[in-house]
């Protein structure tokens, strides 16, 4: 093993540390409301851009930005192979970027984009576009392909199922996530009733197979996709479970990488494992946030989801 991946093991495992954890987050959830809960992370691991004033929104892209800036450390303590494991779990913030460079073409005031350095896709250049044909062509040279529109949401759901077949391609035994993502991406499709983009089919089929196009309903669909992906549709009946769909499979990403993080020498399965891990604890600790501003009933929405 080269001196690469065992530096970027260790250097791994002490960013893992510097998580909410489960616990953690449960106390942001319970705190009773959006300013007590952001004096609470203030003091944790997420804390470096927070402070009295911020709205929800704002504390939950100031969570983001850390987590981003720890994988973006993991990736700098890796061989250049390395980058591209670390990589995908930085793609939805890029997808952030995205939809609000799209918001931006239609007057929509947005916040500073994430700053994505080395592990960006195709932010470079789609930073740079003044239309959202400039965008997708942007999109379209780089590694998220052609997503056969400009239009928002119809980006969203073709980058959404790419980043899905995507989990499959660069993380070592990630199947079933990868897997069950594309399940959630269809499933969301058949709650609206919407028409999955040309783009969005094919790497939906790749993980789901084509009997999902044939749903009736999320109970058909779970039953007609494999089973390597059902697991995140579980007691989805309709579309007011789905919200549950994506602390499950959040829930799933950080038992099994931590359950590999203590078996894994250095090395590729062990990097993609802490940097699963860093980015499901911000998940958590963004969804604590938007169940403290629910009140002290927030907790019990935070029990569920997360």
């Amino acid at each position: 093993m080269s001196a690469g991946w065992v530096a970027g093991g260790v250097r791994g495992r002490l960013l893992t540390r510097r998580r909410l954890g489960a616990a953690g987050a449960r106390r942001i959830a319970a705190s009773g409301g959006t300013a007590a809960a952001i004096g609470l992370l203030a003091s944790s691991p997420y804390g470096r851009d927070l402070h009295d004033g911020l709205s929800s929104d704002e504390a939950r892209r100031a969570v983001g930005a850390v987590c981003l800036w720890h994988l973006r450390v993991l990736a700098g303590w890796l061989p250049p192979s390395g980058s591209e494991l670390v990589r995908v779990f930085a793609a939805p913030f890029e997808l952030a970027n995205i939809a609000d460079r799209l918001a931006g073409f239609a007057g929509a005031a947005v916040p500073p984009p994430y700053p994505l350095g080395g592990l960006a896709v195709a932010w470079p250049r789609a930073a740079t576009a003044a239309t959202a044909e400039e965008l997708r062509a942007a999109l379209a040279a780089s590694a998220w392909g052609d997503p056969g529109t400009g239009a928002w949401p119809e980006v969203s759901v073709a980058l959404t199922a790419r980043w899905a077949s995507w989990l499959a391609d660069a993380v070592p035994g990630a199947g079933a996530w990868s897997a069950g993502a594309a399940a959630v991406v269809a499933a969301r499709l058949l709650a609206v009733g919407s028409e999955a983009p040309p783009a969005a089919v094919r790497d939906l089929r790749r993980q789901l197979g084509a009997g999902w196009e044939a749903a009736a309903s999320l109970a058909d669909l779970r039953g007609r996709v494999p089973r390597s992906a059902a697991w995140a549709l579980a007691d989805v009946a309709g579309p007011d479970d789905l919200w549950g769909a994506d602390g499950r499979w959040w829930r799933r990403v950080d038992r099994d990488a931590a359950a590999t993080l203590r078996a894994a020498r250095p090395g590729p399965e062990a990097a993609a494992a802490a940097a699963a891990r860093l980015a499901a604890d911000a998940w958590r600790a963004q969804a604590a946030l938007e169940a403290a501003a629910w009140g002290r009933e927030g907790v019990e929405v935070f029990d569920a989801l997360a």
